[in-house]
């Protein structure tokens, strides 16, 4: 991300109540120091520019949420192997403990800082001295970012407070008070949202210019989002084929872009070299050296002391340390056995291979599998030190050919050309083709690439939850989460939220 001179933040609280952790939490507590003053924005250009890349700065720090609420939920995390005492918070995620009492993400996950963020710039910039070009491109991306966060939320609360102007004063507390709009009504603000950015993008299909690596929205990733969306919309707002279709239109536009493709090696989307113009990459979120590394995944990897008796390598005697030695974290979030055979066994796969390794324990002349050191976004050693600068992909090309599959599928047609593309990529010559076949086995299939393609990129859960309930339930371990039991699809809240706010009503089910 560029850089700015400038180290302002807003001292507006966007919706106050969602910072509230307990009770005792004082408004001013969580004030901001500084903030750029209303008037500077709409006199000044240069404030404005701060309050665009503070928007994406603020977006970068919600990274570790997005990735939890969509993926920790999934089959791919398990009380499985690892070498380490668990997480417990995780471990809430994967073994769906979740109660009144036991509520992960509280305060609405902080989405709401980012949300007054997104709700300044809407509502300033229109009278702002920057430039018309500039003024409706980020005017488009923010009206699409705000669209992505108010996607999040639905899908992880469903019905959640609506606010689309900024928060100018705290000092009269009932007028902060909000109820949760139904989940319909967040949706149709989600859909206007996303039709304001493509009508500010103006047909302008183009990668900004500000960067040479893909890290500012486009009109190409809220052609993604759209397409996201209205396969939400469903399958769970009875959307039925007109929003497929409006799916399909979205997402083989996007397909068809000469500027977007799948890149031969799959590494290539998470190599620090190959960032800049990545065919593949829509929208990520960026990550430098001296400016923000990526520490989401540090209980995905291990202590050095582990590292020293762990064999990455039985054939070699290879330990971790030796392969990975500047790499230290922790192993405290497992997979199952059954999760590691099913994605190693079989034909050569580049996708676990660039994705993870396992770790086995020896005694005596046996190598067993201890546990996974995920790799993906490990970064690279720089100057003697492990350096996690990997650009976090938000949405990329093969994303968009899966969920495109997942339209025609839903629609009674072919999605074998594009499942093959994945798989063609993922295993190259020879690999076996996907023929079309009913729309139970062709979502199957569509899953099943899915499942191996976005390993740690907080994409699974939803994917389950987008293709519907009977996938939820054919994925995850009836242990952990079974029919009966969908309200836990949603998050609660939290007892706190409620005293806070009056209006707020606890989530159904809980």
């Amino acid at each position: 991300m560029k850089k700015t001179k400038f180290s302002y933040s807003i001292i507006l609280l966007a919706f106050a109540l969602s910072l509230f952790t307990s009770c005792e939490k004082k408004l001013e507590e969580v004030a901001s120091g500084t903030s750029i003053p209303r008037q500077a924005v709409l006199t000044d250009p240069n404030a404005a520019l701060a309050l665009y890349y503070g928007m994406y700065a603020s977006f970068r720090g919600y990274q570790g949420t997005f990735f939890t609420l969509g993926e920790m939920r999934s089959e791919i995390w398990a009380d499985g192997l690892y070498t380490e005492s668990e997480d417990a918070g995780l471990k809430n995620y994967y073994t769906h403990n979740i109660t009144r009492d036991i509520v992960p993400a509280g305060g609405w996950g902080g989405f709401y800082n980012l949300i007054d963020r997104l709700n300044t710039i809407i509502t300033l910039f229109p009278q702002s001295p920057l430039d018309d070009v500039r003024k409706n491109r980020y005017l488009a991306e923010s009206y699409a970012l705000r669209a992505y966060t108010y996607y999040t939320l639905l899908k992880t609360w469903g019905g959640v407070p609506i606010t689309t102007e900024p928060v100018s004063s705290v000092s009269d507390l009932p007028a902060l008070y909000r109820e949760r709009a139904k989940p319909v009504d967040v949706m149709t603000l989600i859909k206007a949202d996303i039709e304001k950015s493509l009508e500010l993008f103006a047909g302008d299909n183009s990668f900004n210019s500000l960067s040479s690596k893909r890290i500012y929205w486009s009109r190409p990733a809220t052609l993604t989002l759209k397409g996201d969306v209205h396969l939400w919309s469903a399958e769970h707002f009875n959307g039925g084929a007109a929003d497929l279709n409006t799916a399909k239109a979205a997402l083989e536009e996007v397909k068809n872009l000469p500027s977007l493709g799948l890149n031969a090696n799959y590494a290539d989307n998470f190599s620090q070299a190959r960032e800049a113009g990545n065919r593949e990459i829509i929208f990520a979120i960026s990550y430098e050296r001296d400016q923000a590394g990526l520490g989401t995944y540090g209980n995905f990897l291990v202590n050095t002391t582990q590292a020293g008796t762990l064999f990455i390598d039985p054939l070699t005697g290879q330990t971790v340390a030796n392969a990975y030695p500047l790499v230290a974290g922790a192993s405290r979030v497992g997979m199952s056995p059954e999760m590691i055979t099913k994605l190693t066994s079989g034909p050569t796969d580049q996708r676990i291979q660039n994705t993870f390794r396992v770790m086995y324990r020896r005694s005596g002349t046996t190598y067993n599998p201890a546990g996974v050191l995920l790799t993906k976004f490990i970064g690279q050693v720089d100057a003697g030190a492990q350096v996690y600068n990997t650009d976090f992909p938000v949405y990329r090309y093969a994303e968009v050919l899966l969920m495109l599959a997942e339209a025609k599928a839903k629609l009674g047609e072919d999605p074998s050309a594009e499942i093959n593309a994945i798989r063609a990529r993922a295993y190259g010559a020879g690999y076996t083709r996907y023929t079309n076949g009913s729309e139970q086995q062709n979502l199957t299939a569509i899953l099943e690439e899915n499942l191996r393609e976005f390993i740690a990129e907080g994409k699974r859960w939803f994917t389950l939850r987008r293709m519907g309930n009977e996938f939820v339930f054919a994925y995850i371990n009836p242990q952990y989460l079974a029919p009966g039991q969908e309200y836990k699809f949603l998050l609660p809240i939290t007892q706190s939220m409620m005293n806070l706010d009056p209006k707020l009503e606890q989530t159904p089910g809980y």
